[in-house]
């Protein structure tokens, strides 16, 4: 049996993978991707995330379940985090460099990893 970490909606299965924060996650990377997110997918679709990179913004539009994002410098080191973004908010880091999107409520691996 496949577990949640392996799973990846049909829109980033062939996206690459980084290990962001102790999960692997895909790396929003095609213009759909990018575009889409998260947005539109169950929660349990979701996975366990999705890494945006070049990103200082994101939309909560068409999402049918609150986020958390951290919001990540160059080198992927956590800058700051909103925690339970629900649908339909704009979130804003203007310090950011990369954008990573969690389903709310997710375990959260320790800062260092």
């Amino acid at each position: 049996m496949r577990s949640q970490t392996d799973i990846a909606p049909r829109r980033f299965r062939r996206e690459p993978r980084a290990e962001v924060r102790g999960r692997r996650v895909p790396v929003a990377l095609s213009r759909r991707a990018r575009l889409l997110g998260l947005a539109l997918l169950n929660r349990r679709a979701a996975g366990v995330g999705l890494l945006l990179p070049g990103c200082r913004s994101v939309h909560t539009f068409g999402m049918r379940f609150p986020l958390d994002l951290v919001f990540l410098d160059l080198e992927l080191h956590q800058i700051s985090v909103r925690r339970g973004v629900p649908p339909g908010r704009i979130a804003f880091e203007r310090r950011a460099q990369a954008v990573l999107e969690l389903p709310a409520g997710e375990p959260r691996p320790p800062e260092g990893a």
